[in-house]
């Protein structure tokens, strides 16, 4: 399987990396993210990923939808990288996960070729 998508997500596997990309202008609430979940946990097929997930597209990301991936969404992960749009959201989120100690690493960027290269680094 090389990708899987919904009305609102695509994932796709390249290089040994999944990559995810949001249709433009989405709102993720919590069930859209229990069908993320559930994709992303689909093309893994029950093995660990080092996932590339693009949020430029997404409008806003309900409360209710975040706290579901956090304590839903880990399966299968090793390391994940997150582009943004804005160097205020990455310091925010940055900030942010310092504070939470996520269990994998996990790192937010502007800038989708360094995160693949900080993906390829920590395989």
């Amino acid at each position: 399987m090389n990708s899987v998508k919904n009305d609102y997500i695509e994932f796709w596997l390249e290089n040994g990396i999944l990559f995810s990309k949001f249709r433009e202008g989405v709102e993720i609430d919590v069930e859209r993210m229990k069908g993320v979940v559930r994709l992303r946990e689909e093309i893994s097929n029950g093995e660990n990923q080092c996932w590339l997930y693009d949020l430029g597209n997404v409008k806003f990301i309900t409360k209710e939808a975040r706290d579901y991936a956090d304590k839903y969404g880990q399966n299968y992960l090793k390391v994940v990288a997150v582009i943004v749009d804005s160097h205020i959201t990455k310091f925010i989120y940055n900030t942010y996960i310092k504070l939470k100690k996520p269990i994998m690493p996990f790192l937010v960027f502007t800038n989708r070729e360094k995160a693949v290269e900080w993906l390829r680094d920590k395989r």
